[in-house]
């Protein structure tokens, strides 16, 4: 593990000593969490924002089989 500093409000480190005590957790793993959630969620973010760019590419391309006719073919039944 690498130290690392970091600032906090007052309020910031009142609310965290009261995690520390609720959770019986030490300070360094709440920030630590903390940390791995907000790093989760941004990469969340990018890979939504990959997926919503994507969304639709191939709308408009003539080349390709209707798709759904390709699915029920597939089927059992």
């Amino acid at each position: 593990m690498v130290r690392t500093q970091i600032y906090l409000t007052e309020e910031e480190r009142d609310k965290l000593s009261a995690l520390v005590k609720a959770t019986g957790k030490r300070q360094s793993e709440l920030i630590r969490d903390a940390v791995d959630m907000y790093i989760d969620l941004a990469n969340g973010s990018r890979r939504d924002s990959i997926l919503n760019k994507a969304a639709g590419m191939w709308r408009d391309r003539k080349d390709l089989p209707d798709f759904s006719s390709v699915r029920l073919s597939w089927d059992r039944s």
